[in-house]
């Protein structure tokens, strides 16, 4: 399968469109993930911590290879940290405190390895390149990696952050638009784990935001923008979280979700709806690159994309009951023509 290409096919800075892909897994620890990305890619393995490992200078740049969870790792903050006071007592002081959260740490990730996932986080791929990397996941999988459908108990992502074409206001508020219309057809066609459904980081967004957003009246300018998403948003765990983007956009911006240590400002979409299905013949990167495509293709499509807004806002709107007896008629025609693909129903959108 071929990455297909979006509608704007190069980024703001006028050159082809990268994109991240962040993958879970579970049953191949960071030391084995990290020898298995060096053989595909070639690079540099380099320890950064026990548990977080990178392999640097392949093609596209940096993998880090980790476990996923912030405790099993030394904290930064801690360890840039100098003694108080210049004198060989603080500095030893220090640097005992310094070993023992090293250690602590690491014990910690021991501790865990098999129940925390492992995560690789890609360097930022072009998207006509996305197919080369999707020899990885077939690599995991060869190798004894467990994906979200191995087990009731892993509620595994496939993260894309797709760099964004432009930083104007309008084209950011389209794409938005056009997710919120078409995230029920990424559940259904992606097929989401129950697991995952159940846990918060991949949550929709709620109705009465995307009734906002829907409006045709609606226009903010970007601080505004950015408002409305915080206060119906005020949580990263979002199918579609918009936190990177604007951090990077507006990196002084007076709320604490933008001092998020988690929130790492960059020019992308932070698309976290994918399950990991390792153990699924063909799948990839390119997959679900292919899927979010077609939201872009939606944003592009002015007239469509007003047009399905419209009738979004026009049926949420509508008493419960008129909406009842409307998809009742669409039951009636389905069960009429069973062959014949009813087209998009107000209440799909």
């Amino acid at each position: 399968m071929l990455p297909q290409s979006p509608p704007m096919p190069l980024s703001y800075e006028g050159k082809t469109r990268r994109v991240g892909v962040e993958i879970e897994f579970a049953g191949l620890p960071p030391s084995e993930t990290t020898k298995l990305v060096h053989t595909l890619f070639g690079g540099d393995i380099s320890v950064v911590s026990p548990h977080r490992l990178k392999v640097e200078g392949t093609l596209w740049g940096s993998f880090v290879i980790e476990l996923d969870t912030q405790y099993a790792h030394p904290d930064a903050k801690l360890l840039e940290e100098v003694p108080r006071k210049e004198s060989e007592w603080e500095r030893q002081r220090h640097q005992m405190r310094v070993d023992f959260h090293n250690r602590t740490r690491q014990l910690i990730g021991d501790v865990v390895t098999g129940l925390v996932p492992t995560e690789v986080v890609c360097p930022p791929v072009p998207w006509d390149e996305l197919g080369e990397l999707d020899a990885l996941f077939k690599a995991l999988h060869s190798h004894g990696a467990k994906g979200t459908d191995a087990s009731l108990l892993y509620g595994f992502g496939l993260h894309l952050n797709p760099e964004v074409a432009s930083l104007d206001v309008s084209y950011i508020l389209r794409q938005l638009r056009a997710y919120l219309l078409l995230a029920e057809w990424l559940r259904q066609e992606i097929d989401i784990d129950i697991t995952r459904e159940v846990l918060p980081h991949a949550n929709p967004f709620p109705r009465p935001y995307a009734l906002k957003v829907l409006d045709p009246a609606y226009a903010p300018d970007l601080d505004g923008l950015i408002a409305d998403y915080i206060a119906f948003n005020p949580t990263r765990n979002r199918e579609l979280d918009l936190y990177p983007l604007f951090a990077f956009l507006r990196p002084d911006y007076p709320h604490e979700l933008f001092q998020d240590k988690l929130v790492k400002a960059r020019p992308t979409f932070h698309y976290r709806l994918p399950n990991a299905q390792l153990s699924q013949l063909g799948w990839g990167a390119v997959v679900e690159w292919n899927r979010w495509v077609e939201v872009e293709r939606l944003a592009a499509d002015n007239a469509a994309l007003t047009k399905r807004a419209g009738a979004y806002v026009t049926y949420h709107t509508q008493p419960r009951l008129t909406r009842w007896i409307g998809k009742l008629r669409d039951w009636i025609r389905e069960a009429r023509t069973p062959h014949d693909p009813p087209p998009h129903r107000h209440h799909d959108l």
